[in-house]
């Protein structure tokens, strides 16, 4: 029974993240072929329609930018937060983990390796998260300084695909913290961790479905004829 408990981390930490894994492959699928089933290829939809529209004419620019302003200053704040966790989590974890293991009930390898493993795997989380939020902050100044431009006729593609690229790493620093949190309920244990991967994908399933139906944008040119009439 003794070995069985022992190698329960094993068998269980694999088996969560492999169901984690599996199940953002199988989004990353759905997003490249079937974008508008999924809330993150409906964004990006909306997104590339959005900056069409935002692009046409000098009155649009000040309210672009100021949208992006706003996305800059999330995507910084999750960045300085996931940091902060990630510091906060490590530091705790690292000075209590021969605590933890010998006081707190947890079924499972609890050897001094396992426990390193874990500690490791939340700050790898957090780190990686932490430039994910970077990266969406980079891309989105791109497009801030993009839309800024004077009289550069900036191709209306160069500012779609920063802000698309911005908004997919933006969704890949919120999966990572996801993972983050897996690997905090590994520290009481696998059989937590395990049913937390479960439960995740059971929630992010639903999340990340769109029933809703793309809005069928008119061409901006189209558009501007019936303004003016």
């Amino acid at each position: 029974m003794e070995f069985v408990v022992k190698y329960l981390d094993v068998i269980l930490v694999p088996a969560g993240l492999l169901i984690m894994f599996t199940y953002h492959l199988y989004l990353i699928y759905r997003v490249l072929r079937y974008p508008e089933t999924t809330v993150i290829g409906y964004e990006n939809i909306n997104r590339k329609a959005w900056v069409e529209n935002m692009m046409q004419g000098e009155s649009n620019t000040g309210l672009a930018l100021t949208v992006i302003s706003s996305n800059i200053s999330g995507a910084i704040y999750l960045a300085t937060m996931t940091l902060t966790l990630g510091t906060l989590i490590g530091s705790i974890l690292g000075s209590s983990t021969g605590y933890l293991a010998k006081n707190v009930f947890v079924i499972g390898d609890t050897s001094p390796t396992t426990i390193s493993l874990k500690y490791i795997s939340i700050l790898l989380s957090f780190m990686l998260s932490f430039g994910a939020f970077v990266q969406s902050a980079r891309y989105f100044i791109q497009a801030d300084f993009f839309i800024s431009t004077p009289c550069a006729n900036m191709p209306v593609i160069y500012v779609q695909s920063s802000v698309v690229k911005a908004n997919n790493f933006w969704q890949l620093g919120l999966r990572l913290l996801y993972f983050a949190m897996a690997f905090l309920f590994w520290s009481f244990g696998p059989i937590p961790m395990f049913v937390s991967c479960v439960i995740a994908v059971v929630l992010l399933f639903f999340l990340d479905s769109n029933s809703t139906p793309v809005h069928k944008y008119p061409p901006v040119g189209k558009k501007k004829k019936v303004d003016d009439v």
